[in-house]
């Protein structure tokens, strides 16, 4: 089975070995066709303390690693 993955911002590095990622989607609303924003926030391992706010990001979802934590970031983009 194919996992999830998804590319996000990293917004914070303050945790050690966690990242959060704000991940944002773009769509059209059905009624208006406004195009809106959302965006969502998510707790990734980062094993190596590799990436920093500011940091593109891909993540992949993976079994739960603590309370919040259900992914991990896969590379750092830029």
């Amino acid at each position: 089975m194919e996992r999830k993955t998804r590319e996000g911002v990293v917004v914070s590095d303050r945790m050690q070995k966690t990242r959060v990622v704000r991940i944002e989607r773009v769509f059209r609303h059905r009624r208006y066709q406004r195009v809106i924003t959302r965006s969502k926030k998510l707790k990734a391992h980062d094993e190596a303390n590799a990436s920093r706010v500011g940091d593109r990001v891909l993540i992949e979802e993976t079994k739960p690693i603590s309370k919040d934590k259900r992914w991990r970031i896969r590379e750092i983009l830029r």
